[in-house]
Formats: structure tokens, C-alpha cells, sequence
């Protein structure tokens, strides 16, 4: 080789990697219905509309980085099917160069905007669907045309007072009729709003109002495009609901003069709504449409003020098409189906009940269908899709895997595929899971669309997802100091195992009914940097674990959080339970809460005899309670003060059960959170510190 370009070749080895300059374009194009009336979807039934209240637009991004080019579009829609979007991006295609598989296109899931496809009562307008999909190409487009050199950042802000859960879970007395005639329904949308029907909500909420800003290489605003799990607000006739608002509020406040588009894409909001039934109704604040926007406005406005930007970034971006399969409607059900579609003829459906009827004629004959899924990656930003309603604790798996730094994920995109709660949740009934076409993926379509997001995101990352685990505070340190021999900190987001984070894998199982990764104790005690304490809801469900290796000396140490009313039932419930599976010895333990048969709301030890406590215990409040035994000695503490002393034989079985009684009696309706075990009998101070008393 020759010499002289030995230290050429070494320069161009040595030199960084150069990105071809980075590129974005914007804009909006109004899809309002040409012609009135125009069907409308978003409710059970079909309504026609012939106002229009607020323009309805379709809002796009495109950007580039030389090689790989995507585009972003977000349509004041309630829905749209995958066939039609297929279609609009095989168009876009072919006027634009994009490939198709570099196309996300989502709804906002306003109620009130013109039918674009057809879900329970509701067909799509036959004469609006064409102009949406030209209206789409259109947006798309005139945003690549419009690309100029540019710039990117991300800021997320709290907003939890602006969203909250609203499927609540039913009380095991206060079970609701399905509209196929069965007494099914444990869980529903708004059932917080009778708190002597509920007993606490089903998941957590996603707080995150997330916003990814592109401005010129100059500083110029062109999009900002904000991300938050609400599910709609509500308004009349052609709307475009908060969402557009929201859109129309960014621009008037980053750019009085118009020139950027300001856009708001629907976060995971299936169980989200803006009503916090924890909250007292006549204490609950009522705002208007318009100040409900203001006030999430105001957060985004400081969150963009914080915003770094960079220009020195790549694109990358992966899809998956995955077969999901229809549940299928049995024999009797189908049957049954087909005599109420006959009565109705070619009408559309007036009741609840020809709806659901309807649907099982279609889903049995569609079987199964394609469905979407993206992750789209910008620099260090990035962005997951799902097809569906898509619950909170769905997306926030999906950000709390993902390999990125700054994550948003974005639901209803490239098609509607309606609810996917998780697998757990199909137990409890209500229309987020009645099989419909809003509702009739197959059971495990949640993780499976769950783990192909988390999958894309490495792929365009080329990175491993991160393992997600609880950051340590000062109460979760002081319980590791005294040694556990198994503690379970629950704060997983799914089963069948909770973690032991003793270091002595003793992991125990969630058995039947759970709802995981619910607000738990004392957040600023049990984890740093500012994360949630997570913790799981029982429904009817239980914790086992094994105890055979336990001595007579020990400490159970925990916290729980009743939701049962304490005079809804002869005993509220068993949450520690130390017995033989399905019965009860003379031999066992077992500590609750009583309920109207006696002593209502307080503690109570049952073993060979039943003790009682002096405290009653509020109900949806977290309260501390530990078990010491040392011997045939007992002493029971309620937030670090002494409430039961008795004696008692030492449980001699070594089946352990939290959240039920050992013969399955009236089950715990609420959370447990820091399980400790103990190998000694804690001291009064000991405990007095493990329960935070001051």
C-alpha cells in the first residue's frame, strides 16, 4: 500500500459519524364533512349531525434524516379502520415517495366527528370516507413539500389532575347485568361514581403530557406534537373535542402568526377519563371544555420552555402486521344472535342488546383480521404505536421497557381494533370487554401487542429494553436493614409471580382476581427520584406462599388499603391467612377487618378464639398492621400502636395466603402493599418505624 495514504485512510477511520442533515415540514388540512348530515360514531347507537361546532382537521409531520424519511399525521377522528388507512397510505405512497411502512397515521378519538368506520350501532358515512383518505394524502404531502432544515427536543410535565381512572371495580355483591343476560359484570366504565357500588379503581393512571418540538434550525417554531392519556372531554355536534383545541391553543401561544401546527395525539386512555371519582362529587371541580384545555395548556406551555434541542439526529422506523384472532361466539350464543339480527332485517340496531347481537354475527364471520404495530425513533426520542383502546398500564409498560431516553406512545394508529384490556381484566366483564368488534381481539392481545411495541422499540433503537424495577426510599431501606427472610414489594405489572426482594428468592404467586401497579403507600418514603409506589388491588384474589421453614418467633409486616364499605358484608375481609388451602384447622390463623356482624371496621385475630381491636379503620386509606408472635404469645400493632394482645398455639399449617382466608371467605376487596417476613419478634420500636409513626 502506498505510504502516503496511510494517514489519509487513519483520518477517515478516526473521523465521527456525520448524519445528513436533519429535516421536518408541517401542516394541517381541515377535514369537516362536506356534506350534512354526516353519521357520527362514539356512542352505542347511530346519530346523525348536521352542525359543526369546531373544524375538524388532519395535523402531519414529516421528517428526514437523508436516508430514512417518516410522516406523522393525527386526524380529528373517533376511528379509523385499518383498511382505510391502508389505503390513504398506499396514496400517500405514490404522491410522496414514503413507504408505506413509514406512515403513522392515528385518531384522537373524539365522539363527536364524522364516521370513518363502523363499530356496535354505528355503520361509516359512505360519502365521508373517500374524502378523509384524500384529505389524509393531502396532509401528508404539504408537509413533506413544506421540510426545511431543522431541530428536535422533548419535555414530558405532570398533569394527573387532568385525568383520572374511570373503570372502577364493582363491589362481589354488587355484580351488573351484561346485554347478553348474565350477572357478569365486577368491573365497569364510571362505577366510581356510587361509591357504595365500588371498591377502587381497576389500574393506574399515565399522568405524562408529553410534547416533542420541531423548530427550525433558526429557532422558528413548525409542530409541536403533544401526547396525554385522556379519553375525551365531550361536545356538541362536529367537534374536534379538546383535542383540536388543545392543537389550536399551542399555536396561538408558541405562534400568534399561524406559522406552526400545534398537534394532540391520543395517549393510552381506554380506562382514562377526566372525572376523579375519588373525589367527593361535590368537591369535584366542574370545568368547561374550554377551561379543562386552558388548564393543560398552561403545563405544556412550561414544559416547552425547557426544551434542548438537536439537530445532529437520525431516523429509524419498524412495523409489524400480526394475525390477532375474533373471539368466537358459542353454539347458544351465536343462535340466539341470529334469531335477534333476523327480527331486526337490514335496520340498524335500537337497543344494547340487537348491538351485541349484531356483533357476534360479525365477528363469526370475520374470524380474524391484520392489525398495526410501530415504533418510531427520532434521535433519542421515541414513539410506539398501538391499534387499539389501549389501557394506561399498557403504555406504561411499553415507556418503562423501552431502551430510549424520552418515549410517548400513541393509540388508535393505523387502525381501530377497539379495547385490549389486559388478560386479567376479561375476568370482570363490562363492554371494554363484551366480544364487539370495540372489544373482540383475543384474550392475550394485550401482551402480545404489548412485547411486538417493546420489540420495535429495540429494533429501531438496536438497544435491549431496560428491566424495570422500584427505586429504594428510607422505608423501603429500613425494612431491608432488619433483614427480612422474604419480602414482596408488589410492584409488578402483571403475574403470576411477586418478586422477592429479600435477596432469598422466595417468590410468592398471585392467584385469581388481581389488578396490578395501583398507587401504593407513601411514595416519597418507599422510592426515590420521585416514582410512584406501586401496588396490586385484590379482587377476590390472593398472594400464596409457603411458610414451612418459619419458626414461632417472627414479624408479618404490611400495608393495606380497604375498599369494601365495613358495613357491606358480615366480615369486610381477610387479608392474612395461615391454614390448610380451602379450609380452616383449629390449628390456623387468620387477621382481618370486621364487618356488620361485629366489630365493624376494626381489626380482628381469629385462631382458636376471636380478638378485636379498638380502632376502626377508614376505609380507602393506607394503614399499617404487624403480626408479631414469639411463641404462643401475639401482639397485633395498627400503625405502630398496640391493638391486639393475646395468646395463641403457633399455626402449625404451612399454606400462607394474603388477601383471603385459607377456606376462600369473604376475600380482601383492596390493596396489600411490602409484604415483609420477619425470622424474630420485632420490638415496639421496631414496628413503630416500619409503620412511619412519628
Amino acid at each position: 500500500m502506498n505510504r502516503l495514504l496511510l494517514p489519509l485512510i487513519t483520518c477517515i477511520l478516526a473521523a465521527p459519524t456525520l448524519h445528513a442533515e436533519f429535516k421536518a415540514g408541517s401542516a394541517i388540512i381541515d377535514i369537516s364533512p362536506p356534506k350534512l348530515p354526516v353519521l357520527v360514531n362514539g356512542s352505542m347507537l347511530s346519530r346523525y349531525v348536521d352542525k359543526i361546532n369546531t373544524r375538524v382537521n388532519a395535523r402531519a409531520i414529516v421528517m428526514s434524516d437523508g436516508k430514512t424519511e417518516v410522516a406523522i399525521a393525527v386526524a380529528d377522528s373517533c376511528m379509523m379502520s385499518r383498511e382505510v388507512l391502508d389505503d390513504a397510505k398506499k396514496m400517500a405512497a405514490e404522491k410522496t415517495g414514503i413507504p408505506t411502512d413509514r406512515l403513522l397515521i392515528s385518531a384522537t378519538h373524539a365522539h363527536s366527528t364524522p364516521a370513518s368506520m363502523g363499530c356496535l350501532g354505528t355503520d361509516p358515512d359512505p360519502s365521508y370516507v373517500p374524502f378523509l383518505k384524500e384529505k389524509l394524502v393531502e396532509a401528508i404531502a404539504a408537509a413533506k413539500a413544506a421540510q426545511v432544515p431543522a431541530k428536535i427536543g422533548f419535555a414530558k410535565a405532570n398533569a394527573a389532575d387532568f385525568t383520572a381512572l374511570r373503570q372502577w371495580i364493582r363491589r362481589p355483591d354488587k355484580l351488573a347485568e351484561d346485554p347478553f343476560g348474565n350477572m357478569s359484570v365486577r368491573a365497569n366504565m364510571h362505577a366510581g361514581s356510587k361509591w357504595n357500588d365500588a371498591v377502587g379503581e381497576s389500574g393506574p393512571e399515565d399522568p405524562d403530557l408529553s410534547l416533542i418540538s420541531l423548530q427550525t434550525k433558526d429557532g422558528k417554531p413548525l409542530a409541536v406534537l403533544g401526547n396525554f392519556s385522556m379519553h375525551y372531554f365531550g361536545d356538541k355536534d362536529i367537534s374536534a373535542d379538546y383535542f383540536g383545541l388543545f392543537a389550536d391553543g399551542l399555536q396561538k401561544r408558541i405562534a400568534p402568526d399561524g406559522k406552526m401546527v400545534g398537534i394532540m395525539s391520543h395517549g393510552c386512555s381506554g380506562d382514562i377519563y377526566r372525572v376523579d371519582y375519588k373525589v367527593p362529587e361535590a368537591q369535584r371541580p366542574k370545568p368547561t371544555i374550554d377551561e379543562y384545555t386552558n388548564g393543560l395548556l398552561d403545563i405544556a406551555m412550561k414544559a416547552y420552555a425547557t426544551i434542548q434541542y438537536k439537530d445532529d439526529v437520525d431516523v429509524a422506523m419498524a412495523e409489524q402486521r400480526m394475525t390477532m384472532q375474533y373471539r368466537q361466539p358459542d353454539k347458544q350464543r351465536l343462535e340466539w344472535a341470529q334469531r335477534i339480527v333476523t327480527e331486526m332485517g337490514d335496520r340498524l340496531a335500537k337497543t344494547p342488546t340487537e348491538v351485541y347481537a349484531r356483533e357476534q354475527i360479525i365477528l363469526h364471520e370475520r374470524k380474524q383480521t391484520e392489525i398495526v404495530v410501530q415504533a418510531m425513533r427520532v434521535g433519542d426520542i421515541g414513539i410506539a404505536t398501538t391499534p387499539n383502546e389501549t389501557y394506561a398500564i399498557t403504555g406504561l409498560k411499553i415507556k418503562a421497557a423501552s431502551p430510549l431516553a424520552h418515549n410517548m406512545v400513541i393509540e388508535l394508529a393505523n387502525g381501530g381494533d377497539g379495547y385490549i384490556p389486559p388478560p386479567e381484566m376479561h375476568a370482570w366483564g363490562g363492554y371494554n370487554t363484551w366480544a364487539a368488534r370495540s372489544a373482540g381481539l383475543e384474550i392475550t392481545a394485550e401482551p402480545k401487542i404489548t412485547q411486538a411495541a417493546i420489540h420495535l422499540l429495540e429494533q429501531v433503537s438496536q438497544a435491549p429494553r431496560k428491566p424495570w424495577q422500584l427505586t429504594s426510599g428510607p422505608a423501603s431501606k429500613a425494612i431491608a436493614s432488619l433483614k427480612p427472610a422474604m419480602w414482596w414489594r408488589m410492584n409488578e405489572f402483571s403475574g403470576p409471580l411477586a418478586q422477592d426482594d429479600s435477596g432469598h428468592q422466595r417468590h410468592a404467586s398471585y392467584l385469581g382476581g388481581i389488578a396490578y401497579y395501583l398507587d401504593g403507600p407513601h411514595s416519597d418514603q418507599f422510592c426515590a427520584d420521585g416514582q410512584i409506589n406501586r401496588a396490586p388491588h385484590f379482587v377476590s384474589g390472593a398472594l400464596a406462599t409457603d411458610l414451612a421453614d418459619l419458626g414461632t418467633a417472627h414479624t408479618i409486616s404490611l400495608w393495606l388499603w380497604n375498599g369494601m364499605p365495613t358495613d357491606g358484608r358480615d366480615i369486610t375481609g381477610w387479608f392474612y391467612s395461615r391454614d390448610h388451602s380451602h379450609g380452616i384447622s383449629a390449628y390456623g390463623e387468620h387477621l382481618g377487618i370486621g364487618g356488620k356482624s361485629g366489630n365493624t371496621g376494626k381489626l380482628i385475630f381469629q385462631s382458636k378464639t376471636l380478638q378485636a381491636g379498638k380502632t376502626e379503620i377508614p376505609r380507602w386509606t393506607w394503614q399499617h398492621v404487624a403480626l408479631v408472635r414469639e411463641g404462643e404469645k401475639v401482639r397485633i400493632y395498627l400503625n405502630g400502636t398496640l391493638e391486639i394482645e393475646t395468646e395463641s398455639p403457633p399455626a402449625n399449617p404451612t399454606s400462607t395466603f394474603f388477601g383471603t382466608r385459607s377456606d376462600l371467605d369473604s376475600s380482601w376487596e383492596g390493596r396489600l402493599d411490602e409484604i415483609a417476613i420477619f425470622p424474630t419478634s420485632l420490638t415496639a420500636d421496631q414496628i413503630k418505624s416500619l409503620s412511619l409513626a412519628k
